[in-house]
């Protein structure tokens, strides 16, 4: 289960994903957010279905590997799932007792749970084609016209990259140490989930103890490099637009477009059913 956890990682590649400008990305990532929470029926759905499948073949990054991210989230999409079944009013299905699947439930449920895994998707696969440098660089450049009014740009866009650079890491060292506790005779996978939860009481400690050993380590490290901030620093790597990024944009623009047209249409056709 650990190993399945893939937020944070980068796979290496060239393909046209990985070539766009970090900037273009973010801003991209952030408006098809927007998409997903603007869709409301199937074809809405669909539009998001077919760009993000054309954004995975561009990026080249194997379906395998995305979708084995999606393994650790599996109890909370299933929860939303069940919860949006049965606790949603309308024209009643089937009856399970003292539960009732409506209609109105059963497409709450289905849609809830692709807006889950739509958005658990595209977001990795924005840290999957970006290195954390240029992550950090484009997350500083965003935030650059915020500087006047006091934001600290450069050290926000470096808490957000250690953060998500130390996930693989504390993912890698929780292995590490259920192994060793495993090796001692630890069981982690039966019994009931209370007696597992409290299993894994021993994992936290050390884990909590390595986090801020590393973080400690990390400080150093900077500190005996002089790191002092954004205060003065230049990039070696400019950020440029290029015409790969202006047709990217322009095709996003078109596909939030659709996005927002079927939106309204389907909002038009529900204010015209209820007249």
């Amino acid at each position: 289960m650990i190993r399945d956890i893939t937020i944070g990682q980068y796979y290496p590649g060239y393909s046209l994903v990985h070539r766009l400008d970090t900037r273009l990305k973010i801003i991209l990532t952030f408006g098809y957010m927007v998409s997903i929470f603007l869709a409301a029926d199937f074809l809405a759905y669909l539009l998001v279905f077919i760009g993000l499948a054309v954004v995975i073949a561009k990026s080249q990054v194997p379906l395998r590997f995305i979708l084995r991210g999606l393994r650790p989230i599996f109890i909370i999409i299933a929860f939303t799932f069940v919860l949006n079944l049965f606790m949603t009013q309308g024209e009643v299905l089937v009856t399970l007792g003292p539960l009732h699947i409506t209609q109105a439930g059963l497409y709450n449920a289905c849609y809830m749970a692709l807006r889950i895994i739509f958005l658990i998707i595209g977001c990795s696969l924005l840290t999957f084609t970006t290195k954390p440098v240029k992550l950090t660089d484009g997350i500083e450049a965003l935030l650059k016209p915020f500087v006047r009014f006091g934001v600290p740009a450069h050290e926000l866009a470096m808490m957000m990259t250690i953060a998500l650079r130390f996930i693989p890491t504390l993912l890698e060292e929780t292995d590490k140490i259920m192994k060793a506790q495993q090796a001692r005779g630890a069981d982690f996978e039966t019994g009931s989930i209370f007696r597992r939860a409290k299993n894994m009481v021993p994992i936290f400690i050390p884990l909590i103890v390595g986090a801020f050993r590393m973080a400690a380590d990390l400080a150093m490290a900077m500190e005996a490099r002089c790191y002092r901030g954004g205060e003065g620093r230049t990039k070696m790597h400019e950020f440029r637009f290029g015409r790969k990024d202006t047709a990217a944009a322009a095709v996003f623009v078109v596909y939030l477009l659709l996005i927002v047209a079927e939106r309204a249409v389907h909002a038009q056709a529900w204010l015209l059913a209820t007249l």
